[in-house]
C-alpha cells in the first residue's frame, strides 16, 4: 500500500515539474522570455516576441500535454480492462487503426476535419474488436494479445506508410499524422483535441471503480453479480476513445500507454481513481518532455516525440514481457 503523504507529494512534485517544463518547452528555440515578460505580454500589454511564441509554441506545447493524458489513461483502462501488463493502445494495434482512420479522412475528406477523431476512433475500434477476438481461446493471455497485436498493428501501419509516402510532401497533413509529428499544429487542432479529450477523461473517471473490480478474478467478479465482459467492453471503448483522440491529431505515440501507468503505479499505487488522475499530470509530463528533447537534442532539427518514446519504451516493454506472466497470469 502507498501512504497517502507519498500519493500527495507524488501528485505536487509532478505538477510542478510540469510547470516548470512549461515555461522550458515556451523558450525552447532562438525566441526567449523571462517570465515577467512572458506575463505582462499575455495578460497586460501587447509583446512582439510574446505574440510571436503564444501563436508558435503554445499549441504545440498544449496539443503535446492533452494527447499525453489521454494517452497514458488509455493505457490504464486498457491493462485494466483486459488484464495486461502489457496493453498499450501502439503495441496491441489501436492507434495504427485509428491513424489509418485519420489518414483516410485528412486525405480524401479535409471537409470533415472537426470530425476526424469521431472517425479515427471507429477505425481504433475496428483494431481494438480485431484484436480482442483473434486472441480470445476461452481467456486472453498477455503474450496472445501482443503478438496478434503487433501483427494488426504491422497491417494498419503499412498501409497508412503506403498513403504517407503518395501524399507528395513530407511536410502534409497525412505525413505529420504517419510521423507523428506536431511541429505545424495549430490552435484549431488544440480545440478539436480538447474537445473530444475532454469528454474522453471525463468518462475515464466513471469506470475507475469498474477497473477496479475488474482487478479480481474473473470468477470472483461474476461471483459480485458484475457482468466482466460487458464491463471489459465499456472500459475498453473509453480507452480507445482516448487513444484515438490523441492519435487523430498527433499520430500514433507507441509506450506511452505502456510507461506511465507502470511508473504511476509505483508511486501512487493501484487504486484507478487516483491511478487515472496522476497518469493526467504524468502522461502530459512525459510527452511534452519527449517533444521538447527532440526539439533540442539535433537543433535545429527535429526528432519526433514518437521516437524519443519508442527509445524509452522498448527496454521498459521487454522488462514488461519478461514478468508479464507472474504480473497477471496467462
Amino acid at each position: 500500500m502507498v501512504s497517502t503523504l507519498r500519493k500527495a507529494a507524488a501528485f505536487v512534485v509532478t505538477a510542478v515539474a510540469l510547470a516548470a517544463l512549461f515555461f522550458v518547452a515556451v523558450n525552447t528555440g532562438s525566441l526567449q522570455v523571462s517570465p515577467e515578460q512572458l506575463f505582462n505580454g499575455l495578460f497586460v500589454a501587447y509583446d512582439d516576441t510574446v505574440s510571436t511564441i503564444y501563436d508558435l509554441r503554445f499549441p504545440r506545447i498544449f496539443i503535446a500535454m492533452v494527447g499525453g493524458a489521454a494517452t497514458a489513461v488509455s493505457g490504464v483502462l486498457l491493462q485494466a480492462a483486459i488484464r495486461n501488463p502489457l496493453a498499450d493502445p501502439g503495441i496491441i494495434g489501436i492507434s495504427s487503426g485509428a491513424s489509418l482512420a485519420a489518414v483516410l479522412v485528412t486525405a480524401f475528406f479535409p471537409a470533415l476535419l472537426f470530425f476526424t477523431p469521431a472517425f479515427a476512433f471507429a477505425g481504433g475500434m475496428v483494431a481494438f474488436l480485431l484484436v480482442y477476438s483473434l486472441s480470445w481461446r476461452g481467456g486472453l493471455s498477455p503474450l496472445r494479445v501482443i503478438l496478434v497485436g503487433v501483427a494488426v498493428s504491422a497491417l494498419f501501419t503499412g498501409i497508412m506508410s503506403a498513403f504517407g509516402s503518395s501524399s507528395g510532401s513530407t511536410s502534409s497533413s497525412v505525413a505529420s499524422l504517419v510521423d507523428a509529428n506536431i511541429t505545424m499544429k495549430t490552435w484549431d487542432d488544440f480545440q478539436t483535441l480538447l474537445a473530444y479529450g475532454a469528454i474522453g477523461l471525463v468518462l475515464a473517471l466513471f469506470v475507475t471503480k469498474r477497473c477496479d473490480l475488474l482487478a479480481m478474478e474473473d470468477k470472483t467478479a461474476r461471483s459480485l453479480g458484475i457482468d466482466v465482459n460487458k464491463n471489459r467492453l465499456l472500459i475498453s471503448a473509453i480507452a480507445v476513445l482516448l487513444a484515438s483522440i490523441s492519435t487523430a491529431i498527433i499520430g500514433p505515440i507507441s509506450f506511452l500507454g505502456l510507461v506511465v501507468p507502470h511508473i504511476a503505479r509505483l508511486l501512487v499505487g493501484t487504486t484507478h481513481r487516483t491511478l487515472v488522475l496522476y497518469s493526467v499530470i504524468l502522461g502530459a509530463f512525459c510527452l511534452l518532455l519527449a517533444d521538447t528533447i527532440g526539439r533540442t537534442i539535433a537543433a535545429p532539427y527535429e526528432i519526433s516525440a514518437a521516437v524519443i518514446m519508442s527509445i524509452v519504451g522498448g527496454p521498459v516493454f521487454i522488462l514488461q514481457l519478461r514478468k508479464a506472466r507472474s504480473s497477471y497470469g496467462e
